[in-house]
C-alpha cells in the first residue's frame, strides 16, 4: 500500500478550497487528516475560542468520517507531535497550511528539520490569507506601514485563484490512533458560561456557509452605508469562521466581488484586506502582539488600575454604549466592530489602561481572537502601531452612541437596567440624574492628552496622573 501523506489542518478547518488538502489529494497517496492541539506556545486559545475549537473540530471530523477518513488529533508541542505521526504512520510528505504567527513559523522550521532527516517532505501552503506573505511589496522591494497603499497593492495584484471544490471522497487509510475530542475538555464546564455562544453561532464549514449566503442576501446590499450601525444586523459576522478557516478568504473575496450591487460588495472587500494588512504586518514584526511599533510608545505612562480594568471588562463603567459592547462580548464572545473600536478607546484613553490588558481580554474572550488582527486593532486604536489613528483622536463614547445606536437599541439589548431610559438620555443616563460614569468624559480625555504630551517631551509629566507604572 502507499505510505500516506499527512494533512495538518491549523487555521484552516474546511475541506472546501484547502490548497493543502488539494496538493496531497494529487499525490494519490492515501490521505491522513491531523490536528494538533499545542498548548505549549504564547497565545494559545482563549476560553471563547477553545469553545469554537471543539464544534469546528467536531464538525470537521464529522464530514472527513462521511469521505471515509477519520480526523487524527494528538495534543503536545507541534514540533514533537507531526514528525512522531509522520514516523509512526510511515509518511511520506507532510502538508500543512503556513502561518504568521512567530511561534508556528519557528515550530514549522523544526519540523522541516526533523522530517528532512528522515527524508520526508513538509510542505506549507497558502490557506489562511488572501496573498502569500511576501507577495506585496512596496516599489522598493519593503513591506508596507500604512493600510491605504497596501489594499490598492492588493487590488493591482491579479486577483486569488477561483475557490477549489471540495473532495468528494478520499482514499481509505489503516486507523491511526487517535485522542478523543471530549478528552481535551475544551467547553466550559462549571459554571457554563457558553449558553450565549450556543444561541448565536454555528460553527464549522456548513456554519460559515449559511452565515455568507445570510450577509449576501440581506445585509451586504446596505454594508457601505450602515455597517457601523450596532442596532441592527448590519456586518456579516463571519469573523470566527474566517479565524478557524471554516470558509478561506478567497471564497468570501470572490463571493463579494462577484455579488457587485453598488459599493457593499467593495467595501466588504476591503475589510478582508485589513484582515490582509494585519497578517502582513505579524508576519513582518513578530512582536507586534506584545511590543508598540512606534518606540516612543514605550514610555507610555500607563496607570495601574484594577478596579477600572475590572469594571471595563464587565461592563460596569456606567457610559452606555462601553458597557452595551463588553456586555455583548461576555454574552456572545463577538462585539460589532465599531463597537470595538469605542471600548478600546475608552480604555486606553479615557482609562489609560495599557492596550496590552485590553487585547489579552480580548484574546480570552472572542470567539474570533485572531493573534494578527487582534494585534494590529488594538495597536491602531492605542496609536502604536501601523497606520495608527492618532492617540489623540479619542472617541467620545456619548457622541458614539448617539451617532450609531440613535434609538438606543444596542443599548437596550444588552444594558437592560437603562431599557426604560429616555432616548434623550440614553447615552448619558448622568444627565437624567444617574450615576456618574467611573471617570468623567472631560476628565480622562485631558489625562490621555497630558500623557502623550509627555512622552513626546512636549511638556512634563502631571503629578496627578497616579499609578503610572
Amino acid at each position: 500500500m502507499n505510505a500516506p501523506v499527512i494533512v495538518w489542518f491549523r487555521d484552516d478547518l474546511r475541506l472546501a478550497d484547502h490548497a493543502a488538502l488539494h496538493a496531497a489529494l494529487e499525490t494519490v497517496h492515501p490521505i491522513l487528516p491531523l490536528f494538533v492541539l499545542d498548548d505549549s506556545k504564547p497565545w494559545s486559545y482563549g476560553g471563547a475560542a477553545r469553545w469554537w475549537l471543539h464544534h469546528s473540530l467536531a464538525s470537521l471530523g464529522r464530514s472527513l468520517t462521511d469521505l471515509g477518513v477519520p480526523l487524527v488529533l494528538r495534543r503536545g508541542a507541534a514540533e514533537t507531535v507531526v514528525p512522531a505521526l509522520a514516523a509512526e504512520a510511515g509518511a511520506a510528505q507532510v502538508f500543512t497550511g503556513g502561518l504568521a504567527d512567530p511561534a508556528a513559523r519557528a515550530a514549522d522550521r523544526a519540523i522541516a528539520a526533523a522530517l528532512a532527516a528522515r527524508g520526508v517532505r513538509f510542505h506549507r501552503m497558502r490557506t489562511t490569507t488572501l496573498f502569500g506573505p511576501d507577495r506585496i511589496k512596496t516599489k522598493t522591494g519593503g513591506s508596507y506601514g500604512v493600510y491605504t497603499p497596501f489594499a490598492r497593492a492588493c487590488l493591482a495584484e491579479t486577483p486569488p485563484r477561483p475557490p477549489l471544490p471540495a473532495p468528494d471522497r478520499l482514499p481509505p487509510l489503516p486507523s491511526v490512533p487517535s485522542d478523543r475530542l471530549e478528552d481535551w475538555h475544551l467547553l466550559p464546564s462549571r459554571p457554563d458560561w457558553a449558553g450565549g455562544l450556543r444561541a448565536t453561532w454555528t460553527p464549522g464549514e456548513r456554519g460559515a456557509a449559511a452565515r455568507l449566503d445570510r450577509f449576501l442576501s440581506g445585509p451586504i446590499k446596505h454594508y457601505a452605508t450602515a455597517r457601523d450601525r450596532p442596532d441592527s444586523e448590519t456586518t456579516s459576522m463571519l469573523s470566527p469562521h474566517l479565524r478557524f478557516g471554516e470558509i478561506s478568504a478567497a471564497q468570501v473575496f470572490h463571493a463579494a466581488r462577484e455579488w457587485g450591487g453598488g459599493g457593499g460588495g467593495g467595501k466588504f472587500v476591503g475589510e478582508l484586506l485589513w484582515r490582509e494588512f494585519s497578517h502582513d504586518l505579524l508576519w513582518h514584526h513578530p512582536s507586534l502582539p506584545d511590543t508598540p511599533l512606534r518606540e516612543t510608545f514605550a514610555a507610555m505612562p500607563w496607570r495601574d488600575d484594577p478596579a477600572g480594568l475590572d469594571a471595563w471588562q464587565r461592563g460596569r463603567t456606567g457610559v452606555p454604549i462601553v458597557d452595551a459592547g463588553m456586555r455583548q462580548l461576555w454574552q456572545t464572545g463577538w462585539m460589532h466592530n465599531r463597537v470595538r473600536m469605542i471600548v478600546a478607546s475608552f480604555l486606553v484613553k479615557h482609562l489609560l489602561i495599557d492596550w496590552r490588558l485590553g487585547s489579552a481580554w480580548f484574546w480570552d474572550t472572542l470567539v474570533d481572537a485572531d493573534l494578527a488582527n487582534n494585534a494590529a486593532s488594538w495597536q491602531w486604536v492605542a496609536g502604536c502601531g501601523a497606520d495608527a489613528a492618532p492617540f489623540f483622536r479619542i472617541f467620545n463614547p456619548v457622541l458614539q452612541g448617539q451617532k450609531f445606536d440613535p434609538e438606543g437599541t444596542y443599548v437596550r439589548r444588552f444594558v437592560p437596567e437603562l431599557r426604560d431610559m429616555p432616548t434623550r438620555h440614553i447615552h448619558a443616563p448622568w444627565e437624567a440624574g444617574g450615576p456618574p460614569p467611573i471617570v468623567g468624559l472631560a476628565e480622562g480625555r485631558a489625562r490621555a492628552l497630558a500623557a502623550f504630551a509627555h512622552i513626546r517631551g512636549v511638556t512634563p509629566l502631571h503629578a496627578d496622573m497616579g499609578g503610572a507604572t
